[in-house]
């Protein structure tokens, strides 16, 4: 297929490596100038503009910041695309703007999934993210064998908007989980309880989480995470707290009761509002929350 591909960041450009290795011919563009040269290294085609990488191709894929970048990109790009073609959406972005954008993409007799996507940097790069999908049958025909090759995991969630309606219920677990797993561990100092021996029973035992198991953020403890590297990010503290603050804006829209929820979008507000946290692997808030007593 000859793909578009928007968005060559940390995770837009290994995707679309892997994309290009996989046969696909591949045109990228992103508005900043060190990601179009970082992509360029990896034999990325890269246009000279956003029309350029659209035009003419089988698909077109967004890995874009926010709702209001999708948006506009789907403003600009849909009077180029080619009719029947579609645009798969991998940003985690609000579900009113996927249902916005699938509706712009269909009156225009284009087809639209929200694929948002789990697993990182590190998933991106090895081509094991999840994807959770939204769109209708004949979308997720067109993007399922892409998504097998930038991922292992492929959900069809449900129509416009179920993709990412399940990544911010996902990941407001995920941010739950992690800040009590990092509750625990600072218990477990307080306690005079050796990390190791909290990892080996909590990893066996009812407690066992992702954020333990998988992704311990106390370094030198589980397999390999970015606790062991400085915490530098797989998944950042400020993208988890656009995720969390997401989850609560559909839970005000909803009318939905998430206190836990509320709580740690409230706790990491505070963690990347300080000493550049937002910088920083989710996983960091470890050292605020071990400093609490």
């Amino acid at each position: 297929m000859k793909i578009g591909f928007i968005g060559l960041g940390n995770m837009g450009a290994p995707m679309a490596s892997n994309l290009l290795a996989a046969g696909h011919q591949v045109t990228g563009f992103d508005l900043s100038s060190p990601a179009l040269a970082a992509a360029s290294k990896n034999n990325l085609t890269i246009a000279n503009d956003i029309a350029s990488a659209v035009a003419g191709q089988d698909a077109v894929i967004t890995m874009l910041p926010d709702g209001k970048a999708l948006r506009m990109v789907a403003a600009a790009i849909i009077p180029i695309m080619q009719k029947g073609t579609g645009l798969i959406d991998c940003s985690t972005v609000d579900v009113k703007s996927a249902q916005e954008v699938a509706k712009m993409l269909s009156t225009s007799s284009l087809l639209s999934l929200d694929a948002p996507v789990s697993g990182g940097v590190s998933g991106a790069v090895a081509g094991t993210l999840t994807f959770m999908v939204g769109g209708s049958d004949k979308s997720f025909a067109l993007g399922e064998p892409l998504f097998e090759i930038m991922g292992n995991q492929t959900i069809h969630c449900g129509l416009d908007g179920a993709g990412q309606a399940a990544k911010i219920c996902n990941n407001m677990i995920l941010g739950v989980s992690m800040i009590a797993t990092c509750e625990a561990i600072a218990l477990a100092d307080n306690l005079g309880l050796d990390r190791q021996k909290l990892f080996d029973v909590v990893s066996t035992s009812s407690g066992n989480c992702w954020s333990m198991s998988t992704y311990c953020p106390a370094p030198g403890v589980g397999p390999e995470s970015p606790s062991d590297h400085g915490y530098k990010p797989g998944f950042s503290a400020g993208l988890m707290l656009k995720d969390l603050r997401l989850s609560q804006q559909a839970a005000k829209q909803t009318g939905t009761a998430t206190k836990t929820g509320k709580l740690a979008c409230d706790i990491y507000t505070t963690f990347v509002d300080s000493n550049n946290g937002a910088a920083f692997d989710f996983s960091a808030i470890l050292g605020q929350l071990t400093n609490v007593k």
